[in-house]
């Protein structure tokens, strides 16, 4: 936030490196934060706001003071749940128990393709990535499913037709009904109403991604709006 300068040793020369003017300043992007009333006690700016209010103030004594009344806690809060047996869950943090090393849940260490990856946002704590291609990977899962189950479905009929040429019944019970009745035909596959008739239904995964997806696209839509703003 304040000017840089570049002062050049042999000659005494300064020169201008950095200088945050007004009509900088009015280009930043917004910061999106949380209110403070409505953080939880341990999330950081609530938790070390008597640390930070003396590192403010200059006050490095007292700084140092609150930093150990917080990590004084720290310990007896994991002294308790130790003697207590209680487990402690990180909600987005797992134990690397070969490495001794604690690791984001969701990290995503692929290096950026501007050519798929449209942008990153967070949710809840929980980094995502908007791709151009999802659609596409969901469109690819979506029809695979539905060829597993039409598969399935001829397969079902298959059996049943052989059953029925293997078990032929005499002539006086010829008007017995079959004990396999023949599967009704699979109707045409349309997903213009987002449905797929004739199919008793998607997997799981595939309701679980069409929710994610909406979720990204509803992101995304956000963003488009923020950056319309930030041009205008």
């Amino acid at each position: 936030d304040g000017e840089v300068h570049i002062n050049e040793l042999k000659n005494g020369n300064t020169e201008m490196f950095w200088n945050p003017t007004s009509e900088v300043r009015r280009q930043r992007l917004k910061r999106h934060i949380v209110l403070f009333e409505e953080q939880t006690d341990f999330e950081s700016e609530r938790l070390w706001q008597h640390v930070t209010s003396a590192i403010n103030k200059g006050d490095q004594h007292k700084a140092t003071q609150e930093k150990f009344v917080l990590e004084e806690e720290q310990r007896n809060a994991a002294r308790e749940r130790r003697e207590s047996g209680t487990e402690w869950k990180p909600l987005l943090f797992q134990h690397d128990a070969g490495t001794n090393e604690w690791h984001y849940k969701y990290e995503d260490l692929r290096p950026w393709d501007p050519l798929n990856d449209i942008a990153q946002f967070e949710k809840d704590g929980i980094l995502q990535t908007m791709e151009r291609h999802l659609s596409t990977r969901m469109s690819n899962h979506k029809a695979t499913c539905i060829n597993n189950q039409i598969t399935r479905h001829k397969r079902s009929a298959k059996d049943c037709r052989r059953r029925k040429t293997s078990d032929q019944p005499s002539n006086h019970s010829q008007n017995t009904e079959s004990s396999c009745s023949t599967p009704e035909s699979v109707q045409e596959l349309s997903d213009d109403d987002g449905k797929y008739r004739g199919i008793t239904g998607l997997c799981a995964q595939c309701g679980k991604e069409m929710n994610h997806l909406k979720e990204i696209h509803s992101a995304v839509l956000s963003l488009q709006k923020a950056q319309q703003d930030i041009h205008r």
